[in-house]
Formats: structure tokens, sequence, C-alpha cells
């Protein structure tokens, strides 16, 4: 149903149709995901033009309010989750990896980012593929010749319509087949986590890298992880190195800005009493 506009309104313009729109969205009227009224609608409800009535959407995704594609279906945006990342999340994970299954199962660092566990999530996929992969991460993960990697692709949605939380992770193939669990993707989510999952082919970390980058994300991302237009992606790839001083993980993980709160701690060592 088209929301019907206050008795006695004046002519709309863009900025006071998407201020009604924003002011029925803050009622309830519209709920998160629901869809909003089409363009059609709007124009024969509050008596405006079809570039008015594209104006005032546009105005609202552009704040966050809608979500959805030009010339698609519109709904209003669901509240995307907050994530804090904080790089002493590394220490708990490899402490973590040394514990019983039954204590690894009751925490998960990645969760501990959106503060959500995997239960809550009301949409947790993994896919598990063999592959080439990108020339720039064979680099890292000094792979040449015929050797591939297995990628491992996770996307979360938090409710029905949120936007989803995505990462990409690459681990050298001969490294991982000698336990075949490691290419069960069934087998997700897996207690412990990568660290665990390394540790039972003979891998402990020394060390992990952040690197980020910030750009603006492609059409796909836009639409996948439900950024508004202008809003930029906060790139990072983690690498992991083990004893060996080898990388044994690349992981890409697009953070959207306008949700993501990056926390780096760095422990130093005291300098000696004189």
């Amino acid at each position: 149903m088209t929301p019907t506009p206050p008795a006695g309104s004046a002519a709309y313009d863009a900025n006071r149709l998407a201020e009604a729109l924003s002011a029925l969205i803050d009622a309830g009227e519209l709920a998160p995901g629901d869809r909003l009224p089409t363009t059609a609608d709007l124009v024969a409800t509050y008596g405006v033009n079809k570039n008015t009535a594209s104006k005032a959407v546009a105005k609202l995704k552009a704040a966050g309010i809608l979500a959805g594609t030009a010339g698609g279906r519109t709904w209003v945006r669901v509240r995307p989750q907050q994530v804090r990342r904080h790089n002493l999340r590394y220490h708990r994970e490899k402490a973590e990896a040394l514990r019983t299954e039954e204590e690894r199962r009751q925490y998960g660092v990645a969760e501990a980012d959106s503060g959500l566990a995997v239960r809550e999530l009301h949409e947790d996929v993994y896919r598990y593929e063999i592959i080439d992969g990108p020339d720039d991460v064979r680099a890292i993960l000094n792979v040449h010749g015929d050797a591939r990697l297995l990628c491992r692709t996770y996307t979360r949605r938090h409710a029905a319509g949120a936007g989803a939380s995505c990462s990409t992770s690459y681990l050298p193939h001969d490294l991982v087949r000698t336990n075949p669990d490691l290419l069960d993707a069934s087998r997700e989510p897996w207690p412990g986590g990568t660290m665990h999952q390394l540790s039972t082919v003979g891998v402990e970390l020394d060390r992990i890298e952040d690197r980020i980058v910030a750009d603006m994300p492609t059409q796909d991302e836009q639409q996948l992880l439900d950024i508004p237009a202008g809003v930029p992606l906060l790139r990072i790839r983690k690498v992991s190195f083990a004893l060996t001083g080898e990388a044994v993980e690349v992981a890409d993980i697009p953070l959207p800005a306008d949700r993501s709160e990056l926390i780096y701690t760095t422990t130093l060592e005291r300098w000696q009493c004189q």
C-alpha cells in the first residue's frame, strides 16, 4: 500500500518528498526491508513529476535510508551491523587454537567483530574452490607452476534484506591437502578458525600483516554489501606468516567505511631499568 501524504499538503519538491518518505519510515509505516512504492505510485500519490520522485529516492539512498539499484527494486534499508576490528583478535585466535574442540566452539573471533554469534546470523554461506588464483596472491604465497590455491569465500548477513559481509581466503593447496577435512566446506564454521586449521597440517603462525587501502566499491560490491553512494571501501589484505617466514594465507576483507572501525593496539617492549 502506498502511504498517504498529509491532508492539504502543498506540491512536493524533491527535498520535501524525501523528508515525507523519511518521516513515514521513522514512524514505522515503512519498516526495514519493506518495498518502497514505485516511482509511478509516488507520482500519483504526491502529485510530483517522475524526475522529482527519482531525485527524492536518490537522496534517501545517498543518505543510507533506502537501498536498491537504479531501475530496480527499492526498499527501506536494513540497518547495517557495525564492525569493530581489533588486531588483538589474532592473539586470542592463536590461544584458542590450543584448546579442545568443545572450548573452541564457545568463541569465534570473526563473530566478535560484530558482536553476533554464528547461530544469530540470517545467512552464513561458505564456498570452496581449487583455483589458479590471482597472480599477486600467488606471488605472496610463493606458489609457482601448476600449483594451485584453495579459495574460500565467506558471505554472511545479519538479517533478511541486510547487506552482506564477505571475505575471500587463499591457502596453498599443496599445504592443506594433507588434511582432507580442510578441503570440505561442510565442516564450516571451523571451531578455532584458520589458525587451528593450519595447526592440523603442522603450521604455527608467527605474525599477521594487515595491509589496508581505501577506494570506491565496484557496482557489484555496492549492491552486495549495501553501500550508499559515495561511501568508500576499506580493503584489508591479511597476510599470515608461519614461523619459517613463509606466507601461508592471504585473505581479502572489504569493509564499508560507513560501518567499520579499525582498532590497532601495539604492545611495546619495556625499557630495562637503568
